[in-house]
């Protein structure tokens, strides 16, 4: 179990924060991932981004490593040389979190077939207007509840003829890890406040410097 992961949850003043600051940043990731009301699929990668960000708000920059090869995908971040993968869903159900993102059948098949967990998660549960959570979910609990329940009930592949785009850890395992004695979590009511956006604004005012 990471010690150091701990301490955010651990750190009274900056649960304080989080539980104000996140959905506020979460509501300014949609906005600049929408399209005529739309949110698009980037609205994930913006969000990991804000994770990242308060580790490194955290932990100081020299402690968190962000660029991570495209050959690691479920790593998003290193803090202290420690892998950790960022995760995040919206809604009260704990169903349709990707491990890997692959649309190819034989792929997702060779995924399972080799899967142990290898690193501690992070995981948001978006829940507008209603109660969601910031979680960690440690190795140690991953590994004990992987061996429990084996590949097949942990691991979820997509159904044949489908396009899902990438093979989830089983609404069951993810329900049991969020319960773990183990994992941690610091609860969020999930508010939208009211924000004046323009997201092509900032462009703009780069376009008027010398």
């Amino acid at each position: 179990m990471s010690k150091r992961l701990i301490e955010i949850f651990e750190d009274e003043k900056l649960v304080e924060k989080i539980k104000r600051r996140l959905p506020y940043l979460f509501q300014l990731a949609e906005l600049e991932s929408s399209r005529a009301g739309k949110t698009g699929m980037e609205v994930g990668s913006v969000r990991e981004r804000i994770i990242v960000a308060l580790l490194i708000y955290k932990f100081g920059e020299a402690n968190v490593e962000t660029e991570i090869p495209i050959t690691e995908p479920e790593i998003d971040a290193r803090l202290f040389g420690k892998p950790i993968s960022i995760k995040t869903i919206t809604g009260k159900s704990f169903g349709g979190v990707k491990l890997i993102w692959t649309v190819d059948a034989q792929k997702a098949k060779e995924f399972r077939d080799n899967y142990s967990p290898h690193c501690d998660i992070l995981l948001v549960q978006i829940n507008w207007d209603d109660i969601g959570g910031f979680y960690y979910l440690p190795l140690e609990a991953q590994t004990r509840l992987f061996d429990r329940m084996g590949r097949k009930n942990y691991i979820k592949l997509p159904k044949p003829g489908t396009n899902p785009r990438g093979v989830e850890i089983t609404k069951e395992a993810l329900s049991n890890l969020v319960a773990d004695k183990e994992s941690k979590r610091i609860v969020i009511n999930w508010q939208r406040t009211k924000i004046e956006f323009n997201s092509f604004k900032r462009w703009v005012d780069l376009w008027k410097g010398d």
